[in-house]
């Protein structure tokens, strides 16, 4: 069932069933509803959108791959973003994690190494901890104990 349009709008082109539209991501409002523009936007304003993946204010200005809402080209739904090429993206955009305070679980087959100038953690699969750099400081407001099978010091 496809709703009418707004009043004024009832000529415009309008978009099959499950045609998927390329937009891009304008902004957000203040209730932080994605708003977003279309080459077939009626209103040539950005529109809130409904959206089915996650978005940060770092995608704003990215495309966006769009559905409607029953078929009313006034109510966009994000279905995906619009990615680069992966030599484009890995060689110019930072990888970011931001992380909601709860938990965060990185996993690798081989190992994880976290590295930033002289300093490196490397975890491996045969569960070696690896902690390299030009100054180590170990604080602790408790107990700091060192165990071990053997633990050996210099």
């Amino acid at each position: 069932m496809t709703r009418a349009l707004p009043e004024g709008l009832e000529n415009i082109l309008t978009i099959r069933p499950g045609e998927v539209v390329i937009g891009k991501l304008i902004t957000f409002n203040e209730m932080g509803r994605p708003l977003v523009d279309y080459p077939a936007n009626p209103t040539h304003q950005p529109l809130p959108a409904l959206t089915t993946v996650s978005l940060a204010i770092e995608q704003i200005e990215q495309e966006v791959a769009l559905l409607f809402a029953e078929g009313d080209i006034t109510q966009p739904v994000i279905i995906g973003l619009i990615r680069a090429d992966l030599s484009v993206t890995a060689e110019t955009s930072p990888v970011e994690a931001r992380v909601d305070g709860q938990r965060v679980i990185l996993s690798a087959n081989k190992e994880i190494v976290l590295k930033c100038g002289k300093a490196s953690i490397t975890l491996t699969r045969a569960g070696k901890v690896l902690i390299r750099g030009a100054y180590l400081l170990s604080r602790s407001s408790g107990v700091n104990r060192i165990k071990g099978g053997s633990v050996q010091m210099n």
